[in-house]
């Protein structure tokens, strides 16, 4: 499904981003850049230790600012790390999906990139819900995507219908 969200285009999937074929994925990180669970475990067994270790290097990073690394073999060009907790397998709250989205679109307008895929930030090992963080998502990119084609993943079709419904509700104003 596709949708427009402010200046950017927006695409709803389901499946693994590891896969994805763009400019950039987003990883929903902690402030330690650790990543051990969740879409971060997947994203450093697929792409390499090498992303852990150069994101650790600069680490912290708070909530609500994003930091890039190499891709090592993914098929992007980098992963944006933008952190939902301050440590490993903390629980957080909905606004924590929003900064953290805003944050990862901050970096990638500043590294000029134009397809960008975004997991449920601060869903799964953060505890939110699909359709929590899918409106906190969306509205972020409503506030801060310029131009850019976003793609949101959710992980398995109960996932993907929740991101649904919370983007029809979203597009419907009940944001």
């Amino acid at each position: 499904m596709r949708l427009k969200v402010g200046s950017c285009e927006v695409v709803l999937t389901e499946g693994d981003i590891t896969e994805f074929e763009g400019n950039a994925i987003v990883n929903a990180a902690n402030s330690l850049m650790i990543m051990g669970g969740g879409v971060a475990g997947a994203i450093k067994r697929k792409g390499g230790e090498e992303i852990e270790r150069e994101a650790v290097e600069k680490a912290p990073v708070p909530v609500g600012e994003a930091i890039a690394t190499s891709a090592g073999k993914l098929k992007v060009k980098y992963v944006i790390h933008a952190p939902t907790m301050e440590r490993p397998a903390m629980r957080v709250p909905p606004e924590n999906a929003y900064l953290a989205t805003k944050a990862a679109l901050k970096v990638a307008k500043e590294l000029g990139l134009k397809k960008v895929a975004f997991p449920m930030m601060g869903a799964g090992v953060g505890g939110l819900s699909v359709g929590t963080a899918a409106k906190e998502m969306l509205k972020a990119i409503k506030e801060s995507c310029e131009g850019m084609e976003v793609w949101l993943y959710a992980y398995g079709e109960k996932a993907y219908e929740e991101l649904l419904r919370a983007a029809r509700e979203f597009a419907e104003g009940g944001s």
